[in-house]
């Protein structure tokens, strides 16, 4: 049996978890927002969505579009904590689980599942047991990878269980908009669609790769084996890693592309000059975004070859924003971190003939230091340990 990753998806969290504080709110058009005229709804329970209110919308507008529409400031700690329940009890059944945001994960279920008679018998008790034990509604999608899980607990909400096989992707991820496909953004949406790409399909398809990289960029070979439902990307765990980081709280919430972008390359600078010092490098990178109405969002990537040195730092942050990217949507905190960093004083016993080339290249700038300092005790120099074996 191959992996089996589940996405597991709370629905509207911020309003249902208002709803477990005063339950006289069930079943009404209720959005979380702050209480001034420029404030945005964060989050709107189903039935206030029947009305057309939605995350990132103007309370005005919210009002004008739901007359009846309920009003609750956010109670964050309270969400903390519910977040910090659902997490520990996903993970009574496996310890690699991938917190994402406040309100969804990833979790590797391919164990876990096997102690049950039927495959989704194990959805089936987490949905339930989130309910009743938490007051928690979830979705969950059941994949071989991460893209198709998040894809598949999309497809049905709330309360839904949706299984995405590979074999199913011509039939039930092809025919979607391709808005909804994950890692397609509004800024490049319209560029897309002037290509005639209306549908995920219409993607996979599309043979004129050199347009996709104009749009895409790097991203671009990524995007297309997503689009046929194949995703490489692991399981990133918190449990027992260790790592370095760099955040800052902006002064004023912002959404332009151009200033996330430096504040990205002021903290990608801070945190090389902390690995060049300390000797670490990494091959797992991972930004988080906070924003302004305290929803946090975790994404990361595993590279082929370590890094440590501030454009390669920055460089690959831009590649994971830049399929999260939202215009609409202020931040209030951006942050990077390099996750299962490694010394590079032990790293060269690792590292084989065959990675020498790429990995050097990388990281020459600190074997020069760290040569001259061995050579200058009168021992032969890292480098040259790892050339003659």
């Amino acid at each position: 049996m191959g992996r089996v990753i589940f996405h597991i998806d709370l629905n509207a969290f911020f309003a249902n978890a208002e709803i477990l504080l005063d339950p006289s709110l069930a079943n009404k058009p209720l959005a979380v927002a702050g209480s001034t005229r420029r404030s945005v709804v964060s989050t709107a329970s189903y039935e206030a969505r029947a009305f057309g209110v939605y995350s990132a919308m103007s309370v005005q507008e919210a009002k004008k579009k739901c007359k009846d529409l309920i009003i609750v400031n956010g109670h964050y700690e309270y969400y903390e904590e519910l977040s910090h329940k659902f997490i520990s009890y996903i993970k009574t059944y496996t310890n690699e689980v991938e917190q994402v945001s406040i309100d969804e994960c990833y979790a590797d279920m391919s164990n876990a599942i096997r102690l049950f008679e039927h495959p989704l018998d194990l959805a089936w008790k987490i949905q339930k047991d989130l309910q009743i034990k938490y007051g928690l509604k979830c979705s969950i999608g059941v994949a071989p990878n991460k893209f198709l899980a998040k894809m598949a607990s999309d497809m049905k909400k709330p309360l839904g269980i949706t299984v995405l096989r590979l074999s199913e992707v011509q039939k039930k991820l092809w025919p979607l908009d391709i808005k909804e496909m994950r890692g397609i953004g509004k800024k490049t949406l319209p560029s897309i669609k002037a290509l005639g790409i209306n549908t995920i399909g219409d993607l996979a398809q599309y043979e004129d790769i050199n347009q996709l990289r104009m749009i895409f960029g790097k991203n671009t070979d990524q995007i297309i084996e997503r689009a046929y439902g194949k995703d490489n990307d692991e399981i990133v765990s918190n449990y027992n890693v260790k790592s370095i980081g760099q955040s800052t709280t902006l002064l004023e919430d912002i959404s332009d592309y151009q200033e996330i972008k430096g504040v990205f390359n002021s903290l990608a600078r801070s945190l090389a000059k902390r690995a060049h010092y300390e000797h670490l490098v990494s091959k797992l990178i991972s930004i988080t975004i906070k924003y302004y109405d305290f929803k946090t969002i975790v994404r990361s990537k595993r590279l082929d070859n370590y890094i440590y040195k501030q454009n390669d730092i920055f460089e690959t942050v831009m590649d994971i924003f830049d399929m999260v990217y939202d215009e609409d949507i202020p931040i209030r905190l951006l942050g990077i971190t390099l996750q299962d960093v490694k010394n590079i004083d032990s790293l060269n016993k690792q590292i084989s003939l065959f990675e020498q080339n790429n990995y050097l290249d990388d990281i020459n700038d600190v074997i020069d230091e760290i040569n001259a300092k061995l050579e200058h005790g009168g021992k032969i120099g890292l480098a040259g340990k790892m050339l003659n074996k």
